[in-house]
């Protein structure tokens, strides 16, 4: 078990058998749809699965969705209300479920909330050391995409429209959404790929079809929780996407505009 820095009081440093998977990426880029396809697929392999993400904490998950609506929450209690829901996932939720040999499923990790805290101004070196108490990850996959530009189009096909904080209108970068969003996640897009090498990302060319991107994940996925096991891609492709058809998946589909190769990369750490 090991840490990015100091971790919570009182937490036991014995290894546990379950495993931690992020799926980071920027807002629109399917992490939650490859979330949900994994965890369908894991649980049709045996496997117990636990997904969480941020704001999901009893803690402070309500907290923070409830003072957002009011769009007036301060920066600094932002990054700090995030990692309050951070911690209280991770003692709570989180290691436990390790310990009992789950695979933890994290929508989003540490590296959103830090690249959020940079955006809107923070001391890079001071928000490392508040998420210190991270536990290091088994594996980080990095949906990747070339553009914000390219993100538009699947937030706009979702149906819910351009959300206040995820378009960065706090920080008045454009006086209408499409342009603060865009100038926002480009910002967004830049800290990721400086967390790249930091952190040894596996980045995955998320413009890509929704099958081709979940086909390369499971391969991905199979080899950190399945050593040694033969992995069939087509079986388990027939096994997840019926049972996962969801609508926010064909909604994702429906946004689709490009298709290009792509492949696992490991070392740099792409997929």
């Amino acid at each position: 078990m090991k840490f990015y820095g100091t971790p919570l009081p009182n937490v036991e440093l014995e290894p546990y058998s379950g495993k931690l998977i992020v799926i980071e990426g920027a807002d629109g880029v399917g992490r939650s749809t490859h979330t949900a396809l994994l965890r369908t697929w894991l649980e049709s392999r045996g496997h117990a699965v636990l997904d969480t993400g941020m704001t999901r904490s009893v803690l402070a998950g309500r907290g923070i969705k409830e003072a957002k609506q009011g769009h007036t929450l301060g920066r600094l209690t932002m990054q700090l209300f995030y990692a309050t829901d951070f911690a209280d996932r991770l003692e709570n939720q989180m290691l436990p479920a390790l310990r009992a040999g789950f695979i933890v499923l994290t929508d989003r990790y540490i590296y959103s909330a830090i690249a959020r805290a940079i955006v809107r101004g923070a001391d890079p070196n001071w928000v490392r050391s508040i998420y210190g108490l991270a536990l290091v990850p088994d594996v980080v996959f990095y949906l990747n995409i070339g553009s914000a530009e390219e993100l538009v189009s699947r937030v706009l096909a979702s149906g819910s429209g351009f959300d206040y904080w995820e378009s960065g209108m706090d920080l008045n970068f454009g006086e209408d959404f499409y342009d603060s969003f865009v100038k926002y996640q480009t910002q967004m897009l830049r800290e990721f790929n400086r967390m790249k090498g930091e952190y040894g990302f596996r980045v995955v060319d998320a413009s890509r079809s929704i099958n081709r991107v979940a086909a390369d994940l499971r391969r991905a996925v199979a080899r950190v929780v399945d050593e040694g096991k033969i992995f069939d891609a087509a079986e388990d492709s027939a096994k997840v996407f019926p049972a996962a058809g969801n609508s926010q998946i064909a909604k994702l589909r429906n946004a689709e505009t490009s298709i290009t190769s792509g492949e696992v990369r490991e070392g740099t750490g792409q997929l």
